[in-house]
């Protein structure tokens, strides 16, 4: 289910705090206003909505509204009050009708783009976020952006449009317009990571590696439901920018490869098969981006001569994607799980689905 607006309504009232006192000012000078009961209320009834002071107050800001002939910020700020009166009672339908007929009367209106920021906003409320979408890409497609209140009206577009969507083309279009132009208004950390992702999505790799890079600018950067995001950036990145010489056609190579070379009790031509990024060497307990164990970590000193056995076929927990082979003999902890893994890695076809030897598990498995 998506997610309601993150747009709350207080946001809303923001926007519709400057000019309410202008227009209180004005509704002071009217002595006596008719009753909405007579057949003079200059608006149909059906506008009036809520309680008896409610509806008393609609029917002054209507009247208030009627007497100003001309689009500006005065007529603005009525309409603001009025909708503002709508959305705390919850009465969205006089509310979108209240606001289209505005911006059907008033096409030019330069506050139209507000209006529709309205309408989307109570489309939202109503859990009909397909519908608000829709609002909120005409605005940045068809309306210049306007600011409220010192608040952009394109950048709570852009906000919303991307907590609302789930296609991923149209989530790089939004993420790199708000890249692009509110740069200072928003956690540019986060947004690289997520328009990064939205390219993996799209099958767009080489632009998803070069978003990834530019993300690492801005490490630490906190990305909610990506505990490990520095360190999955980082991975992508370093393997695009090696040579990826160690790579294999098949884990069978791979693996007989590795065996030949522990035969040979030589420290130096075993080393030479490893990846030459992103190599690992942890315990089974370790988290998977623990890179701790690699500070120590040389073949030589393990070995110290001594000869290094193998199981004659894979551990039976290996799959399609990685597989292990047991050995022991090593100075250090005895028994180690060599890992082998397919390469992911769609932005080069040569590479993508070869095999390399990524890394080490120290101990028996649990």
């Amino acid at each position: 289910m998506v997610k309601k607006s993150s747009i709350p309504l207080l946001l809303f009232c923001l926007f519709m705090l400057a000019g309410c006192e202008v227009i209180r000012t004005q509704l002071a000078t009217f002595a006596v206003l008719k009753s909405p009961d007579t057949t003079t209320v200059p608006v149909s009834r059906y506008y009036l909505t809520g309680s008896t002071v409610q509806k008393a107050a609609l029917y002054d800001l209507f009247t208030l509204l009627d007497k100003e002939k001309e689009a500006g910020p005065l007529q603005f700020a009525v309409v603001r009050e009025i909708a503002t009166s709508y959305l705390q009672q919850k009465a969205y339908g006089p509310l979108v009708t209240f606001l289209h007929a505005r911006i059907n009367a008033q096409p030019e209106d330069n506050y139209n783009a507000y209006y529709l920021l309205m309408i989307a906003y109570s489309w939202t409320e109503q859990d009909a976020q397909a519908v608000a979408a829709l609002y909120f890409d005409i605005i940045l497609k068809n309306y210049p952006d306007l600011i409220v209140s010192g608040q952009s009206i394109h950048l709570a577009c852009l906000n919303q449009l991307i907590s609302l969507v789930k296609e991923p083309a149209r989530l790089v279009k939004y993420y790199r317009e708000l890249i692009e132009r509110f740069s200072n208004d928003i956690d540019l950390g986060l947004a690289y990571f997520m328009l990064a992702q939205a390219y993996e999505q799209t099958g767009e790799w080489s632009s998803a590696v070069e978003t990834y890079a530019q993300y690492l600018s801005f490490s630490d950067t906190i990305i909610p439901g990506f505990p490990n995001a520095d360190h999955y950036a980082k991975q992508l990145v370093d393997f695009n920018n090696s040579s990826k010489d160690w790579t294999f056609d098949n884990v069978g190579t791979l693996v007989a490869t590795i065996k030949a070379a522990l035969d040979s009790g030589n420290a130096t031509r075993l080393w030479q098969y490893r990846a030459k990024v992103n190599f690992f060497a942890r315990s089974w307990a370790q988290e998977n981006t623990d890179d701790s164990g690699m500070a120590d970590f040389n073949l030589t000193e393990f070995m110290r001569g001594n000869r290094i056995y193998y199981n004659s076929t894979l551990d039976a927990g290996s799959n399609a994607s990685e597989v292990y082979l047991r050995t022991w003999g090593w100075a250090q902890y005895s028994v180690w799980y060599l890992c082998f893994r397919k390469i992911y890695f769609p932005s080069d076809p040569e590479i993508h689905g070869r095999w390399e030897w990524s890394g080490v598990y120290y101990g028996e498995k649990f």
